[in-house]
């Protein structure tokens, strides 16, 4: 049972997906941690905006001024939390961009070069050829 598992596991890129799942998951912290603590703080500053309390309220009961108490009033619409996910999201893919880009020039395999003249024949190879010749010719 044992092996037949571990002959499954290693067959094809199972392996790599697992490693690249628990990999992109660590990433996606790592990301979600940048764009909270460092992007949105800065965007914030340069536009005196907080995109992270930015809501429509979908009902009048709905009176607070920030995300987490307006969410304990009622429905809102928070698309202030959409545009982090968004900003997110466009990180996670340049930075993919860039290590599949630099893996691909990593795998590039060198342009072949010209394969090489055949060798001249040897001298008696030319003189079997050349009788070869003769006889047909005679007939």
């Amino acid at each position: 049972m044992w092996q037949e598992f571990k002959d499954f596991a290693m067959k094809g890129n199972a392996l790599d997906l697992a490693v690249g799942v628990i990999i992109g998951a660590a990433f996606g912290k790592i990301v979600d941690g940048l764009v909270n603590d460092i992007i949105m703080p800065i965007l914030g500053i340069a536009g005196k905006a907080d995109f992270s309390n930015y809501f429509l309220p979908l009902s009048s009961a709905v009176t607070a001024t920030n995300l987490a108490d307006a969410k304990k009033q009622g429905g809102v619409f928070a698309y202030g939390d959409f545009i982090t996910i968004v900003i997110n999201f466009l990180i996670v893919a340049a930075a993919l961009f860039a290590v599949i880009k630099g893996i691909n020039t990593l795998n590039r395999q060198p342009k072949a070069a010209a394969p090489a003249a055949p060798p001249p024949p040897a001298p008696e190879v030319v003189l079997l050829t050349q009788i070869r010749d003769e006889l047909a010719a005679r007939r």
